[in-house]
C-alpha cells in the first residue's frame, strides 16, 4: 500500500524551497561598516517575515487543493476566557522579631552564689533565678549597727542634759542629726540586701546566660535573655514606592522558606520615616509562634498586594507565544465545514504576576481558547477536542 504524505512531509520540501529561491549573503559580500550591516539585517528580517507568510499561505492552499494528504488531529483542551480581578503582588524580605526580650540583671554588684536556671529552661514573670553574695553589705549593716548604738546613747544624754539646760543646744542637735543619719544609713542598706535575689522580669524562655555561679555581676550588668516567644511579628523594610500601596490592615502573605509555611496575617504597623540611606520604610506583622517553630531572626518574606485591576480576561502566562517579529498571539479553536482548526488570535498582553497575564485586547469571551496542546500548534492546523465544555 502506498504511503500518504503528511502535513510534516509537505512542509518541509516547503521551506527548502523556499530557502533555495532565496539568495543568500555570502561572507565576502557581507559590507564591513555598521551602518550596512544594520541596514542588512532589517532587510533580512523583513525577508524572514515574508517567507513565513508566504509558507503560511502556501499551506493552506496546499491543504484546500490536495486531497491526498492526511493530517492527524492533534488533541487540544479549549477554555472559555473569563474576566476577574487581577492582582499583582511584590515580594519584601523580612526577619522574625520578638517584642519582649529583656534581660535579667542585679541591680547591685557582687559574686553570683547561686543560679537557679539554664539555657532553654521556662521561667515565670517574678521567679527567683539567682543570688548575689551580699556579704559586704552584711558587714556594713553590723558596722553601722554598731555605730547607731553609741549615736543613740549620745543622744539620749544630750537630750536628758539639754532638759535641764546643762550644755549647748548646738551639742543636743549633732547627737540628734549623728543618730538620724545611720538610721537612714541602716534604712539604705537593708533595702540593698533585698536586692541579693535576682528575679525574672517577664514569663519566657531563657535565650542565653551571661554569666555563672561564682562570677562577679556589675551593677546592670545582665546575667541573662529572657525571650517572650508567645508574642512575635516580622520587620520588614519597604520601598519607598510602596507607601501608596501600603496601609494599616492591609491583609498580606509572610512564607518562612525555611518551614516551607504560610501565615496570613496582616500589617499592624507602618514607620513614620524614610531611610535616608535605602530610600524605604519600615512595616511591622503580628505573626503566631507555631508552638515556638518561629524564632527571632528567621528569614521571611511577605508578599504585599501593590496593584489590583479589575474585571480583565486573565489567562495563564504559559499560552501566551511570540512569532519571531515580536506578535503576542493566542491559538483559539474556529470550525470551518466539518473540522475544527486551530487559529492565531494576536493580543495585547498586561502586567503579569504568579503566572497568570492580563489580555488587554484581541480577545473575547466567544472565544474558545486553546489550553493544553497550543504549544507547537501550526496555523490552521487541525485539532480534536477532548474536553466538552467549550465548541458542542
Amino acid at each position: 500500500m502506498e504511503k500518504q504524505p503528511t502535513m510534516k512531509n509537505i512542509i518541509s520540501i516547503l521551506i527548502v524551497f523556499v530557502l533555495l529561491s532565496c539568495q543568500s549573503t555570502t561572507t565576502e559580500e557581507m559590507p564591513e561598516d555598521l551602518a550596512s550591516l544594520k541596514a542588512l539585517l532589517q532587510e533580512k528580517k523583513m525577508s524572514q517575515k515574508e517567507l513565513n507568510d508566504e509558507i503560511s499561505m502556501l499551506e493552506d492552499k496546499i491543504i484546500s487543493m490536495d486531497s491526498s494528504i492526511v493530517e492527524s488531529a492533534k488533541l487540544v483542551t479549549l477554555i472559555k476566557p473569563e474576566k476577574k480581578d487581577f492582582k499583582h503582588f511584590v515580594t519584601i524580605q523580612g526577619n522574625v522579631k520578638s517584642d519582649a526580650i529583656v534581660n535579667a540583671s542585679s541591680e547591685i554588684g557582687g559574686r553570683i552564689v547561686k543560679l537557679l536556671t539554664e539555657e532553654g529552661k521556662y521561667v515565670k514573670n517574678g521567679q527567683l533565678i539567682a543570688t548575689v553574695d551580699m556579704e559586704s553589705v552584711t558587714k556594713h549593716i553590723a558596722e553601722v549597727e554598731k555605730s547607731l548604738e553609741l549615736a543613740n546613747e549620745v543622744f539620749e544624754r544630750q537630750s536628758r542634759l539639754w532638759e535641764q539646760k546643762i550644755g549647748s543646744e548646738i551639742q543636743y542637735l549633732q547627737a540628734k542629726n549623728n543618730k538620724e543619719r545611720l538610721e537612714k544609713s541602716l534604712e539604705t542598706l537593708n533595702f540593698q540586701l533585698t536586692k541579693a535575689d535576682v528575679h525574672a522580669p517577664i514569663s519566657g524562655v531563657v535565650d542565653m546566660v551571661f554569666l555563672k555561679e561564682g562570677e562577679l555581676a556589675a551593677p546592670g550588668a545582665p546575667i541573662v535573655k529572657i525571650l517572650n516567644t508567645s508574642r512575635l511579628k516580622v520587620v520588614a523594610d519597604a520601598p519607598e514606592n510602596l507607601l501608596g500601596s501600603i496601609n494599616l490592615g492591609n491583609p498580606v502573605q509572610v512564607i518562612f522558606p525555611a518551614l516551607a509555611d504560610t501565615v496570613a496575617t496582616t500589617i499592624s504597623m507602618i514607620g513614620r520615616s524614610i531611610d535616608a540611606a535605602n530610600r524605604t520604610f519600615e512595616i511591622e506583622m503580628n505573626v503566631p509562634s507555631k508552638g515556638g517553630l518561629l524564632k527571632p531572626n528567621l528569614l521571611a518574606e511577605i508578599r504585599v498586594n501593590d496593584f489590583t485591576q479589575e474585571d480583565v480576561f486573565t489567562i495563564p502566562l504559559e499560552l501566551v507565544q511570540q512569532e519571531v517579529g515580536g506578535k503576542d498571539f493566542l491559538m483559539i479553536a474556529k470550525k470551518e465545514g466539518d473540522k475544527l482548526l486551530a487559529e492565531k488570535l494576536y493580543v495585547t498582553t498586561g502586567d503579569s504576576d504568579g503566572g497568570e497575564i492580563i489580555i488587554e485586547s484581541g480577545l473575547r469571551e466567544d472565544h474558545d481558547l486553546v489550553m493544553t496542546g497550543a504549544r507547537g500548534l501550526a496555523n490552521h492546523e487541525v485539532i480534536e477536542v477532548i474536553n466538552s465544555q467549550t465548541i458542542q
